[in-house]
């Protein structure tokens, strides 16, 4: 039994790792090369896939209300497309969304199960959907250093989710939120506010900035990284409300679209703002 054990532990590592090495080159051609339109499209494709997960997840069951519920993500976008200033009002709102799961998420000590449709649920993912995306296609759409930043924010996230999974493991003993992911502990946290403390300083050195700059890019980056741990939280909470363990199964290893971009969904509309407030978004 143990040999079967490793030999599915390794499958499913090797399915993480192929899905990796696919998925990374293909999200970072699509910054880089795609015009900002072409990727603002493949941003909704990514969302519009987050949102019918989402749906599942609120308990919405019936394939025409979960396709209802695309359209009206995929209108939301839309929108927000044709109407450029109303992207800084859904950063704006994302950012104080993810602020108010910092202190609702801290009182949670159990978590009930809701079959039910949870229309709360379903409308906060208007919001949490559509604001990272707004975030993004502003921050893409500077030419001069739109694909830095939207490449950095990724990198960021991700090392800083690598360092917090290294350094727990390693270090952890103390529990983050064990309701809500036993998992995370509080040496991870502190080994990803670390990597993001790094990351502002380099953040500072791609745009030669000064010391009041430097220390403003350390200050976003440890937030950012804070944030995008509590958007990880948040979509654990919803699967646990429904008994899942994963979003989907679109990716092999991964779990869903969902599972992939939860910590993106929080960090990219704080991180955006920080950014339009340093004014480094330049035409």
């Amino acid at each position: 039994m143990l040999g079967a054990s490793l030999l599915r532990g390794g499958s499913a590592l090797r399915q993480r790792t192929w899905t990796a090495l696919i998925l990374g080159p293909a999200v970072v051609a699509a910054v880089v090369w795609l015009p900002a339109p072409g990727f603002a499209v493949f941003l909704a494709l990514v969302i519009l896939v987050g949102a019918w997960e989402w749906s599942g997840l609120v308990g919405l069951e019936a394939p025409a209300v979960r396709g209802g519920y695309l359209v009206l993500v995929g209108v939301t976008l839309g929108v927000l497309w044709l109407v450029p200033d109303w992207r800084s009002w859904i950063i704006g709102l994302g950012v104080g969304w993810w602020v108010i799961q910092v202190v609702v998420l801290a009182r949670v000590r159990r978590i009930d199960s809701r079959p039910g449709p949870d229309v709360a649920a379903a409308l906060a993912g208007l919001l949490v959907l559509s604001a990272p995306w707004g975030a993004l296609v502003e921050l893409r759409a500077s030419a001069a250093t739109g694909p830095l930043l939207v490449l950095f924010l990724f990198l960021l996230v991700w090392i800083a989710d690598s360092a917090a999974y290294f350094v727990g493991r390693r270090w952890g003993h103390a529990k983050l939120a064990p309701v809500l992911s036993p998992g995370k502990t509080l040496a991870g946290v502190y080994g990803a506010l670390a990597s993001a403390g790094l990351g502002g300083v380099l953040l500072s050195f791609l745009f030669s900035a000064g010391i009041p700059e430097t220390l403003f890019c350390v200050f976003l980056c440890t937030v950012t990284v804070a944030i995008s741990i509590v958007g990880d939280l948040y979509e654990s909470l919803l699967k646990r409300r429904r008994g899942v363990k994963d979003s989907g199964q679109l990716l092999p290893g991964h779990g869903g679209m969902l599972d992939r971009i939860d910590s993106l969904t929080a960090a990219a509309p704080v991180f955006t703002l920080g950014i339009l407030y340093l004014g480094w978004v330049h035409p």
